[in-house]
């Protein structure tokens, strides 16, 4: 029930059983906070509660909107978690260690698979089955949180960059970013959260009206419509020039520059003319290039065996963004041998025969 709720609707609720509703306040810090408040034995004096105010929590309670079946950890300290929701469905989430030894970085799923059919992306392959809630993404951000403390580090930074479209499911999505970001909640803060999208303008203009100063990252993947329109289905209806005049709407708000996302994919999008093309289509735009070598997914759904650049390739394709000017970094794949890498995540409780021969 907690996660589901906003402090207003708390307050609702604990009034209409006959209690203060100040306690809301105190109760959602208790839970943010990961303390055992339901057992009357274990709370801590900042945080004692009527008995039969917890009582009742119980009783209407539901329970967790999800619960941990699978614990993976790659051997570079990468955690991925499956995580089974209450009709059964199930969601994969993951914590990835910083260069730092006291920090982490969580990757948040928004959906259960992704109706999106980018190409190179296993968890599409999956197929689309709903919509997450925000209490299920919530509970995603606190299972990460209690991982990064386990092996004494903090969650610094979350990235809706998991399973699913975040902008397919925004207004969801910005009620988990509210809770997560706000100081008397998750107390993440809303410079340390991304939102990624492959591109849906009306979810970018929707997310910069809802003026939260949270960061934007956009899966480009090719430096023209065409190719992009093969490897992202979503290309043929949203012209790069107009997702690029979208981000423009939305960096006019924010001093910070947005990300263009870009896996490079031998011999499809990693040519020399396709960076000079990439650096002429950001032109002057103040925007970071996130290059990453494609993570194996084993084969798409358009049945094509795609391999990654090469490093000899992929250095050349960032050396050309670099001398035009660009800012352009590579992203570390992380967690590739449990699957937990850019573009492989699934919702499957054993590898299927296709993974095993992968």
């Amino acid at each position: 029930m907690l996660p589901d709720l906003t402090p207003a609707e708390l307050e609702e609720k604990v009034a209409s059983w006959g209690f203060k509703p100040t306690h809301a306040s105190r109760l959602l810090r208790a839970f943010y906070a990961g303390e055992d408040f339901t057992n009357p034995d274990t709370q801590s004096r900042a945080h004692r509660f009527p008995v039969e105010l917890l009582e009742r929590l119980a009783t209407e309670s539901a329970g967790p909107a999800s619960t941990v079946v699978m614990r993976q950890v790659a051997a570079d300290g990468t955690t991925k978690l499956l995580l089974r929701l209450r009709d059964g469905a199930t969601v994969e989430t993951v914590l990835m260690p910083d260069f730092r030894p006291d920090r982490a970085a969580g990757c948040l799923s928004s959906q259960v698979g992704c109706a999106m059919g980018c190409d190179f992306c296993a968890t599409t392959k999956t197929g689309f089955q709903r919509n997450l809630t925000s209490g299920e993404m919530i509970e995603q951000f606190l299972a990460l949180r209690r991982e990064a403390r386990a092996v004494g580090r903090t969650l610094q930074t979350v990235v809706f960059m998991g399973m699913g479209e975040p902008l397919l499911n925004l207004q969801s999505v910005l009620s988990a970013v509210r809770r997560i970001g706000d100081n008397a909640l998750g107390a993440l803060g809303w410079r340390q959260i991304t939102v990624s999208t492959v591109g849906i303008i009306p979810g970018i203009d929707a997310l910069n009206e809802a003026d939260l100063n949270v960061n934007l990252a956009v899966s480009l993947h090719a430096p023209d419509d065409a190719t992009r329109a093969r490897l992202l289905p979503v290309g043929t209806r949203y012209p790069i020039a107009d997702i690029l005049a979208a981000v423009d709407r939305f960096q006019a708000k924010r001093p910070r520059p947005a990300t263009i996302q870009y896996c490079l994919l031998a011999g499809v999008n990693d040519a020399p003319e396709q960076a000079e093309q990439l650096a002429a289509l950001i032109g002057s735009r103040r925007l970071h290039i996130n290059l990453l070598r494609y993570n194996p997914t084993g084969l798409s759904l358009r049945g094509v065996a795609y391999e990654p650049s090469t490093e000899d390739v992929a250095e050349r394709f960032a050396e050309i963004l670099r001398e035009r000017g660009m800012v352009a970094h590579f992203r570390r794949s992380r967690g590739k041998d449990i699957d937990a890498a850019c573009g492989q995540l699934r919702r499957r409780l054993q590898p299927s025969a296709e993974d095993s021969n992968r």
